[in-house]
């Protein structure tokens, strides 16, 4: 499988140059090797002599949401970037589909257009005209709850409603896969737990392939169905999440997920003593990949 120019990604913000060369996209509705969604091998990725990832494989399934963790500087957000073709610079073979959407920490909406346009932007009217594009964006924002806001200007907009739109941008696109990289790590903690709750309806009822980068173990096993773990640049843990959902912080099964992904990043739980979870994303988070 050789790296090849590839369709230039569907994101949530505007391109700014294509990349020259990018991930190989599967022409539109197909999958890749085994009938996977996400299919790399091998991906090594340098900066400035410094290798982040070293010889890294992951494949994702098909209508699987996957959580990525790791501290910070080990490469999450590199590898969310290769996948979604906005990183050329690799080595190693990668396979993803053509339509991914990528959700990034930040909105990134445009402030000088309203909350309509940032949903349909970069995408050009189909066969149906503008009008079923239109359609299609409204009914992207009644799906996050925002059927109201379509005139609103992002200034006017919460963190969360901002992050709303994001999603209705990655929705639109009928993607074949998702690019998550700490879309909600900026959010209080009511919106955070809102947000996790629409996230989930929206998966259900698009299922997309999710790959979801995160500092916080919680979040990761709350809606995940797999978990891996990235550390020097290789992933050294591979998880599956089997609890029925809606997932319980207290459950037992849930505790001991938390426990063994916490030692395999090396940090101990402060407040194990007590049974109180410990605050993850802070003991994780640190300076940006």
């Amino acid at each position: 499988m050789a790296r090849t120019t590839g369709t230039p990604p569907q994101t949530s913000q505007r391109p700014q140059t294509p990349p020259a060369q990018a991930v190989e996209g599967l022409p539109s509705g197909e999958l890749s090797a085994d009938g996977l969604a996400v299919f790399a091998s091998g991906v090594t990725r340098a900066f400035d002599g410094r290798d982040v990832l070293r010889g890294l494989d992951i494949s994702i399934a098909p209508d699987e949401f996957v959580a990525l963790l790791g501290r910070s500087g080990t490469g999450k957000s590199t590898l969310l970037r290769i996948l979604g073709g906005l990183d050329p610079d690799y080595g190693g073979d990668v396979l993803v589909p053509q339509r991914r959407a990528v959700v990034f920490q930040e909105p990134r909406l445009i402030p000088w257009q309203r909350v309509l346009p940032n949903v349909a932007l970069g995408l050009r009217p189909g066969p149906d005209g503008r009008s079923a594009l239109r359609q299609q964006s409204l009914d992207a924002l009644a799906e996050v709850g925002l059927a109201g806001q379509a005139r609103a200007w992002p200034v006017t907009l919460s963190g969360g409603e901002a992050q709303r739109v994001a999603l209705a941008r990655a929705l639109v696109r009928e993607p074949q896969l998702m690019l998550l990289d700490e879309p909600f790590g900026a959010l209080d903690a009511l919106t955070r737990t809102r947000m996790h709750a629409l996230l989930q309806d929206l998966c259900a009822r698009h299922h997309p392939a999710v790959l979801l980068v995160t500092h916080d173990v919680d979040e990761a096993i709350l809606l995940a169905d797999r978990t891996l773990v990235l550390v020097d640049g290789r992933i050294t843990l591979d998880l599956p999440v089997s609890l029925g959902r809606p997932r319980d912080r207290g459950h037992p099964g849930f505790i001991a997920l938390r426990s063994r992904l916490l030692a395999e990043l090396g940090v101990t739980e402060p407040s194990a003593a007590s049974g109180a979870p410990a605050p993850v994303g802070r003991l994780l988070a640190g300076p940006a990949d």
